[in-house]
């Protein structure tokens, strides 16, 4: 599958800095990999030789929360339990630093090398993210491709921009995005300026729906629900995010191509920057 940003997973079956001690554990290219976390699996999905990841965790075939769900079903999935994982013989086990940490440390208590990879706080991180995949599987010819490819595409969105619409990211219970975050990235390198860093946020937390009514932001980004009903997402159909929007609501708004950093983040930033130019545009 290629996908909206151009890349393609690996030619497997279909903040990631590995845990001390794994590579002393594997010094040759791990032949059966599992992977346990929903980034994680895309990373590896990208990397992976040939028949090199024999299973991936559950959520990736979850389309709300995974831009992979495609490529994903080619692969075996699991629940993230470790005696589940354990039975599959695996000689690498990849996790992120805050996968279940019961099963984790299991694992390694049962003598399988884990490599645990960090969440990547900004898009310098995805280059680094795929590296350090590449690494771990000894698959760096990969790695260093989808690199390039991702790096190529990003800098097409280097442009002098003049005027920057100013946004607010508000998903359930009024959560928000800050400055030092990935998600905060993706809107400015699209051109749009995140109000958080304004009323105090540089990492993510709680925004008062106060606060954010204050700030007159040009438009809201807001997660998309999930079916059925949820106290926590009422918020986000409150009557000043419907009045604040200002935009599509359909354009405003983050998927699946937000969560990870992956080279899929390059549609999220094709998305804002589409969002923008409607802003623009309706200002003109």
């Amino acid at each position: 599958m290629v996908g909206a940003a151009g890349l393609s997973p690996g030619p497997g079956a279909a903040g990631l800095s590995p845990d001390p001690g794994a590579a002393d554990q594997v010094t040759a290219a791990p032949r059966r990999v599992v992977s346990m976390n929903l980034c994680t699996d895309q990373l590896a999905m990208l990397v992976a030789g040939t028949g090199q990841l024999l299973s991936i965790s559950d959520l990736s075939r979850d389309p709300r929360s995974s831009a992979m769900v495609d490529a994903a079903a080619a692969y075996p999935t699991h629940h993230g339990r470790a005696e589940e994982i354990y039975l599959m013989q695996p000689d690498l086990v990849i996790a992120g630093s805050f996968t279940a940490r019961a099963s984790v440390d299991m694992l390694k208590r049962l003598g399988i090398p884990v490599a645990v990879f960090d969440p990547a706080d900004s898009l310098t991180d995805v280059a680094d993210r795929l590296k350090q995949m590449g690494e771990v599987l000894h698959q760096q010819d990969r790695a260093e491709t989808l690199i390039a490819q991702f790096e190529a595409r990003l800098a097409t969105f280097q442009t002098e921009i003049a005027s920057h619409p100013r946004a607010a990211i508000y998903h359930a219970n009024g959560y928000t995005a800050g400055d030092k975050t990935l998600a905060s990235q993706i809107l400015t390198t699209a051109g749009l300026a995140n109000i958080a860093g304004e009323v105090g946020f540089s990492d993510a937390g709680f925004l008062p729906l106060e606060v954010l009514a204050m700030a007159q932001p040009d438009t809201v980004i807001t997660s998309r629900p999930y079916p059925g009903g949820s106290r926590s997402e009422e918020i986000m159909e409150h009557p000043v995010i419907e009045t604040l929007r200002r935009a599509r609501p359909e354009a405003a708004m983050t998927d699946s191509d937000w969560v990870c950093g992956t080279p899929y983040v390059l549609q999220a930033i094709d998305d804002m920057v589409d969002l923008r130019r409607d802003l623009q545009g309706a200002t003109r």
